[in-house]
């Protein structure tokens, strides 16, 4: 009988901690009795998660990101202004999780000092998959600064979704308006700054060294940044 494949081995761990992670978080404790939940041999969940419930926070965490992406291509943004499509894509993403708390957890875990460079990635990933599905074709520095901008503000709407006990997410609606109109306010200020011929011998200089900055052409799958799309250990 041929062993289950590494992928397999996840998502049936995956499956099997989420029910105690709002009791456990994302621990040790929580792994093993996810281990014992599923049947699986201890040896095999190892290999398959050599961090233990670090690894399945971060599928967790990724799985969101391929739903998210899956509703946001069967969603209708035709008519819609790209400030709202991104809203949008921001919305969707809260909607695909199952549980509050779970994601709650994983914030807590994250926060850690020597996890908060994989949190930031897992944020980066999201942001990159919004803008990759919504179209961007940005390939200069514009790559970068737009899913820097974007983490910060899906970064803070989770923090305030986490918290938000208004009826129907109200409150959560109106905080992604707001952080989105900031955006907007930014963009308008560096577009104002571009034209301030007052600033151009200090702006001209630097536009000169960014315009050599370029998107990468390569990433590898557990390198940063960019990494969102499925991969064959996933």
């Amino acid at each position: 009988m041929t062993s289950p494949t590494l992928d397999l081995v996840k998502s049936t761990l995956l499956q099997a901690i989420v029910p105690h992670v709002a009791f456990d978080g994302w621990s040790q404790t929580a792994f093993d009795v996810a281990v014992g939940d599923s049947g699986l041999d201890a040896g095999a969940a190892r290999a398959a998660c050599p961090r233990g419930a670090v690894d399945l926070a971060v599928l967790f965490h990724e799985n969101g990101n391929r739903a998210m992406v899956a509703r946001l291509a069967e969603t209708d943004l035709t008519d819609m202004r790209f400030r709202d499509k991104v809203a949008t894509a921001i919305r969707l993403r809260l909607a695909v999780v199952g549980d509050k708390e779970v994601v709650r957890r994983g914030t807590t875990l994250f926060a850690l000092p020597h996890m908060a460079p994989i949190g930031a990635g897992l944020i980066w990933g999201t942001a990159d998959a919004m803008w990759t599905t919504l179209g961007d074709t940005s390939r200069d520095i514009n790559w970068y600064t737009k899913r820097a901008t974007l983490s910060a503000v899906y970064g803070s709407v989770v923090l305030f979704w986490l918290g938000d006990q208004s009826a129907d997410g109200v409150a959560t609606d109106e905080f992604i308006d707001r952080r989105i109109e900031n955006v907007m306010l930014f963009e308008k200020a560096k577009a104002q700054a571009r034209d301030n011929p007052l600033l151009r011998p200090v702006l001209g200089p630097l536009g000169r060294l960014f315009g050599h900055v370029q998107a990468p052409h390569h990433i590898a799958p557990n390198d940063l940044p960019g990494r969102w799309a499925p991969q064959d250990d996933v």
